[in-house]
């Protein structure tokens, strides 16, 4: 079974703007931090 590959994110509340996770954690009260799939890798068989 493939694991899920995920990252976190931070993103202030208000804007929506991205921001780094440590600040994030910082300001818990207008930040949040998220956990966003990664995606796919890309490419395929080399001929």
């Amino acid at each position: 079974m493939a694991e899920k590959r995920t990252t976190k994110i931070g993103r202030d509340a208000g804007t929506g703007r991205f921001i780094p996770v440590d600040v994030a954690r910082r300001r818990d009260k207008t930040a949040v931090v998220e956990t966003m799939p990664q995606p796919k890798k890309r490419g395929g068989k080399k001929k």
